[in-house]
């Protein structure tokens, strides 16, 4: 992973891309990692490439190589899972598995319906991607603030560093 440039942000935005950043190389099989606002909207990658442009120059597996893609699929399946909860009268969702023949995808609930999606390769350990996500979770959940949102949204809209956008 190409660490993306976090000049110009706080100290809690820098800390999240950092903690993101040991998420994905720290924990084998992962292959991209997403962070996704309760509306939907991308607000951390692990993919530093996340314009239109990147996405279609790299060809590759999960959602068309992009966390953009991973945001699109990790909300879906959050409102769904959510939903089906509310349905079932089970209570709040706290994490969502989907194992799939060349993959797997994760999601957990970070706070006030942000969610981390993880795509997985098919030999990743799912116990240990799960695990590693609760500290993700556990460490960022009280950081993401409202303002610190606005800022990684903010941050992801201006694009890498270099990039047209």
């Amino acid at each position: 992973m190409t660490a993306p440039s976090t000049f110009g942000l706080s100290s809690e935005a820098r800390n999240l891309h950092w903690l993101l950043t040991n998420l994905v190389e720290e924990v084998p099989g992962i292959q991209s990692v997403a962070v996704v606002s309760s509306d939907g909207l991308l607000l951390l990658s692990s993919d530093p490439g996340h314009s239109r442009q990147s996405r279609e120059a790299r060809p590759g597996k999960g959602p068309r190589g992009s966390s953009a893609d991973l945001a699109t699929v990790v909300s879906g399946i959050g409102s769904l899972t959510v939903g089906a909860a509310k349905l079932m009268a089970f209570g709040g969702v706290k994490h969502t598995m989907v194992a799939m023949e060349e993959g797997s995808l994760f999601v957990m609930s970070i706070s006030d319906g942000s969610l981390l999606g993880v795509h997985g390769s098919a030999e990743c350990d799912m116990s240990v991607v799960a695990y590693h996500m609760a500290l993700f979770v556990g460490r960022a959940g009280h950081v993401l603030t409202p303002e610190l949102r606005s800022e990684l949204r903010k941050s992801m809209e201006a694009g890498p560093a270099g990039s047209d956008r």
